[in-house]
């Protein structure tokens, strides 16, 4: 039998490396409070219908119903006289508040619309 005379230390190190990489990585993370995050773009190609229905949002939180500008409360209204089967294309501006797209989206949904899609940027 052989005595062991030294410890091999190399796989002991690279588990500590591994480790602190993880740690130092996990820790500015933690320290800004937030993951940074980039937003997608689609590469997906949709034809728009001359059939939809556009309503936009700009980066201010204007909604635009077409070419109207309208409130969400006044875009209720208009959306409840359309047939649900309507296809719905929302156009939002990626610096408009994201609380505006969820009202437009929500207040779709909650009336029953199905066919609802989101322009996006190639």
């Amino acid at each position: 039998m052989k005595k062991f005379d030294s410890i091999n230390v190399i796989p002991f190190i690279d588990v500590v490396l591994v480790l602190l990489a993880i740690v130092l990585t996990t820790s500015t993370f933690i320290a800004k409070g937030i993951m940074p995050v980039d937003l997608p773009k689609s590469s997906a190609k949709g034809i728009l219908d001359s059939k939809n229905i556009v309503i936009t949002i700009k980066k201010e939180g204007d909604i635009f119903f077409e070419e109207n500008k309208t409130d969400i409360q006044s875009l209720k209204i208009t959306l409840a006289k359309l047939d649900t089967q309507t296809h719905i294309s929302i156009n939002c501006d990626k610096s408009a508040k994201f609380n505006s797209f969820v009202e437009v989206l929500d207040s779709a949904k909650n009336l029953g619309f199905k066919h609802i899609s989101i322009i996006t940027e190639k």
